[in-house]
């Protein structure tokens, strides 16, 4: 039988140790911690998540937007829906055409899946469906969304490896929401069937959430050093930052109607003046020619 005087006696006498042996494993845990939050520590961390975690904020920001929060609000407006749909032709007709000429690239084969993920179509048949056939010649493009296009085909021509970022932070938002802001959409501008929403419908994938996850392992086995690794999470935050500033211009653009009548009247005068031109060209001709004759007749 143990006695319990000399347990008590054992047990102060070790207590300094386990003192400090629960001390080593309160450490090994919060190291164990920092190690898991820590995506400069941990190079072998998923892509996707690394970008997640990159852009939570600027992800919050883009979602806070007053143009995003009308579609959460379902007080989504027709001028917004066009102007929207204008500037995400600009944006993924840069986007397509520089991820079709780096399909073979090594970072962008993974994640190329034209048939599946490809927009551009799809968008001009709405803008064909909102402002008729002569679509190209009536639509508004902010700079903000110019920036935009610029960069993507800068890196497209430079450093292909960033597309990735880019193709991500879209077709992955797109994917996402697709479903839910074009019910949004179509219940605010009083919509019937499935006309003038053909951006938010995904044809080629039956399972978004399965197409998704094949998209992230897919993105996940690229294999890039550490330093286009980090050059991807920082381009994955400037696309961010880029659809913020392409939101707030549209959104300044109808807080100034002005404006936007102000260049539409201008562009249908630069098209007058242009078919005006040939003809002035073909009057002025005809009539120095008559004087020609006119004098070569009097003359004679």
């Amino acid at each position: 039988m143990i006695d319990a005087g000399h347990l008590l006696l054992d047990l102060l006498l070790r207590r300094p140790q386990l003192l400090q042996q629960n001390y080593l494993e309160l450490e090994t845990m919060e190291t164990d911690k920092k190690l898991l939050s820590s995506p400069e520590l941990l190079p072998e961390r998923d892509l996707s998540e690394l970008i997640k975690t990159a852009t939570k904020d600027s992800h919050t920001r883009a979602e806070n937007t007053e143009l995003m929060l009308s579609f959460q609000r379902g007080r989504v407006s027709l001028p917004q829906y066009k102007l929207l749909l204008c500037s995400l032709h600009e944006i993924y007709t840069a986007l397509e055409q520089e991820m079709d000429k780096n399909s073979d690239h090594p970072s962008v084969a993974p994640i190329y899946f034209p048939s599946e993920l490809a927009r551009l179509e799809a968008i001009e048949k709405d803008l064909a469906y909102f402002y008729g056939p002569e679509w190209r010649q009536k639509i508004e493009i902010p700079e903000a969304t110019k920036r935009y296009s610029h960069r993507l085909r800068q890196i497209g021509a430079d450093n292909p490896e960033l597309l990735v970022a880019h193709a991500y932070t879209r077709y992955l938002g797109d994917l996402s929401g697709g479903q839910v802001l074009g019910r949004i959409a179509q219940k605010s501008m009083g919509l019937k069937g499935s006309e003038g929403l053909s951006f938010f419908a995904f044809p080629g994938v039956s399972s978004p959430n399965l197409f998704k996850q094949l998209y992230r392992s897919r993105m996940n086995s690229i294999e890039l050093t550490e330093e286009e690794r980090g050059r991807v999470l920082e381009e994955a935050i400037l696309a961010f930052e880029l659809n913020i500033q392409v939101f707030d211009g549209l959104q300044a653009m109808l807080s100034h109607p002005q404006d936007m009548e102000l260049k539409s009247i201008k562009k249908i005068d630069a098209r007058q003046s242009s078919s005006i031109v040939p003809l002035l060209r073909m009057f002025v001709g005809f009539f120095v020619a008559f004087v020609t004759v006119t004098l070569g007749v009097y003359v004679f």
